[in-house]
């Protein structure tokens, strides 16, 4: 299906990807669904039972979807401290222990084994891996997530991340661009700005993205101001920072993401209606609402209202629902919803391997 194909209020669901609250999405997601107006959903610890419940779930929103527009059901599944799901789910590190394991072969293995496991579920994303450069020790929210505190050393290990993750059938997503890894402020709860020089973009924060461009069919965006680029918006708002760095510039093809509107850096100056909006005219093809099913509805209106008082903005939005549902045609949830067959998948020698080889490097024997 095209986006010229869509409704307006079908183009301004298919860019929206949706949380809710409990284990049982709400009755209206699934009719959303059924409509064509919405692009997929992301899952939170919140969401999720035990593994065969979480194959059902996910089952149940992939069946209500067109099936020639199939959803993204995503979750941040990272490592260390961002990790949604539990065993027998592959227990993963922080990154910052694979980035300095100096092996980015186990690196690769390990996305591969949790990306098989991750598309047993029914997931066909997984927001990693992070790209940003852990050059602040003071910084909140990235830290350990970050493979390293050089360039070099998050290229290595996040391409080879994302590498098995695709091996395994699923939709990688690098974040958060252009870098959040400087940053003193967490944008859940404050905008944070960055003062640096264009020199010390490229040479740091911009690296890991411009390598990483061929081998992520996605990338997030982040919530922080960066001066030297626009220092007016946050990049999720910001056409000069999406469309004039990181499509003209760095020439990017995939589907740019937002961060989650619902956030504080956005939401507490421009609402995620207007954000929604925003973010799209800026050059996003998708953006979260991670939490208020009403917000998702909220932005879906305003999307569709500007679209109809604005043919430019409604040529941007078609445009961004057919990338996003082009991206998700090629991966469709595949959830094994037999308990004893996705326990197998589970539960393999592989993971049991891989497992081990963990338990090992942070025990500090490898």
């Amino acid at each position: 299906m095209s986006g010229r194909e869509l409704t307006l209020e079908q183009a301004a669901g298919q860019v929206l990807v949706a949380g809710f609250a409990g284990p049982t999405a709400p009755d209206e997601l699934f009719e959303a669904a059924g409509r064509g107006e919405l692009g997929g959903v992301i899952l939170f610890k919140r969401n999720l039972g035990d593994m065969p419940a979480v194959a059902r779930l996910i089952a149940a929103i992939a069946a209500a979807a067109p099936e020639a527009t199939p959803p993204l059901i995503a979750v941040d599944q990272e490592g260390g401290r961002v990790a949604r799901l539990g065993p027998p789910v592959l227990r993963v590190p922080p990154m910052r222990a694979l980035g300095g394991s100096g092996d980015p072969t186990l690196t690769h293995r390990v996305a591969r084994v949790l990306g098989g496991q991750l598309a047993a579920l029914g997931f066909n994303c997984d927001f990693a891996p992070v790209l940003d450069v852990d050059t602040n020790p003071d910084n909140p929210v990235i830290g350990d997530r970050s493979f390293g505190r050089d360039a070099e050393t998050v290229i290595t290990h996040a391409l080879a991340f994302a590498q098995g993750l695709s091996e395994a059938g699923l939709l990688a997503c690098g974040k958060h661009f252009p870098g959040h890894g400087d940053t003193e402020l967490d944008s859940h709860v404050a905008l944070p700005r960055l003062a640096h020089d264009r020199a010390r973009l490229d040479a740091v924060e911009l690296a890991p993205f411009l390598e990483a461009r061929a081998h992520v069919p996605m990338i997030m965006t982040a919530h922080v101001i960066f001066d030297a680029i626009d220092p007016d918006l946050p990049a999720t708002l910001s056409t000069k920072v999406v469309t004039g760095l990181l499509r003209e510039e760095m020439g990017y093809a995939g589907v740019v993401v937002s961060d989650d509107l619902e956030m504080r850096a956005v939401a507490d100056r421009w609402g995620v209606p207007d954000a929604a909006v925003m973010s799209i005219e800026a050059g996003c093809d998708a953006a979260l609402v991670c939490s208020e099913w009403s917000l998702l509805l909220d932005a879906r209106r305003a999307l569709a209202g500007r679209a109809r008082r604005d043919e430019a903005f409604a040529e941007r939005l078609r445009e961004a629902a057919a990338s996003f549902m082009a991206l998700r045609a090629g991966a469709p949830p595949k959830p094994v919803t037999d308990p004893d067959a996705l326990r197998a998948r589970l539960e393999n020698d592989d993971a049991r391997e891989i497992e081990r080889e963990l338990r090992e490097l942070e025990a500090g024997e490898r």
